[in-house]
């Protein structure tokens, strides 16, 4: 993000979250019938926040520079901010006060062998290791038949957010609920970006999902934010069928900004089954393609 990028970015998120509160939410009478804006006005939130209007409206137009740590807390439960979003904040005015940045390609990133074991290891469950422009670094035998419909795609690294969005017919058919999921990667793009805000790689990404998805301009606009977290998954397979899974997302402390994720289910359910199925066509697929190496070797 240029610097007017960011003051862009911070006007459109204070206000966005501003328009989601009604008076009453936030403990406030809301005197007369026709309100002219949505949500709180700002004349409001400096109220909750116990700051004065005009340092209010500064605020909001992008100015976070000056902003303290106590300034960031008290507009953060005035706004009723979850985590993510108060994160989100934080480096929004972390951002603001750092020196301007040229744009920067960030490189590629090699996973380490040590990792791919780990992940090799793991035989019961698919695995796979991404960064936050949700590019697919390195994945275990069962994720890459889990994900085979994403893997599609010839371009590398492979990548569930232009699988999500380039390509929604095909991801309708693979993820059971689609528009949780196509929220939750522009929201968890969006984190990206304040956290990377220089990365020309997410920049690229961004833009190009922009222009070529009318769902992800409108995801994008919402200014959600979401943490990488655990949660549960249902997918729709083309092999197996049906899978709801439990995904586990884990940092990775030793190389930041990867997450590895794991999917499991429950001994003795139909998914567990058909992960096993999953498992076993794999091997089959696997030694298919050995067999074919071997014979034009």
């Amino acid at each position: 993000m240029t610097a007017m990028d960011l003051r862009t970015e911070i006007r459109e998120f204070l206000s966005s979250r501003r328009a989601r509160i009604a008076p009453e939410q936030a403990g406030l009478p809301a005197y007369g019938g026709n309100r002219r804006v949505k949500g709180l006005r700002r004349e409001e939130v400096a109220l909750l926040a116990g700051v004065s209007v005009d340092y209010y409206v500064r605020l909001e137009r992008g100015s976070l520079a000056g902003a303290s740590d106590g300034v960031l807390e008290a507009l953060a439960s005035a706004l009723q901010l979850d985590e993510a979003e108060r994160d989100h904040l934080f480096r929004l005015a972390r951002q603001s006060r750092a020196p301007r940045s040229p744009r920067r390609r960030r490189p590629a990133v090699a996973v380490r062998s040590t990792l791919q074991q780990v992940l090799d290891a793991i035989s019961d469950a698919p695995a796979w290791i991404g960064d936050g422009r949700y590019d697919v670094l390195a994945m275990n035998q069962l994720a890459r038949a889990l994900y085979s419909p994403v893997l599609a795609d010839p371009r590398r690294p492979a990548n569930t957010a232009r699988f999500v969005y380039l390509k929604p017919e095909e991801a309708r058919d693979f993820f059971v609920d689609y528009d949780q999921v196509a929220g939750g990667v522009a929201a968890k793009l969006r984190m990206e970006a304040g956290r990377n805000p220089h990365d020309e790689e997410l920049i690229a990404l961004v833009g190009e999902l922009s222009t070529c998805s009318e769902l992800f301009r409108q995801r994008w606009a919402s200014q959600d934010v979401r943490l990488h977290r655990s949660g549960r998954k249902r997918m729709h397979h083309p092999i197996v069928g049906q899978l709801d899974l439990d995904v586990e997302s884990l940092e990775l402390p030793a190389e930041p900004g990867l997450h590895l994720n794991i999917y499991t289910a429950p001994a003795g359910t139909p998914t567990a089954d058909n992960l096993a199925l999953l498992a076993s066509w794999a091997a089959t697929q696997q030694t298919l393609a050995t067999e074919l190496e071997a014979h034009n070797g």
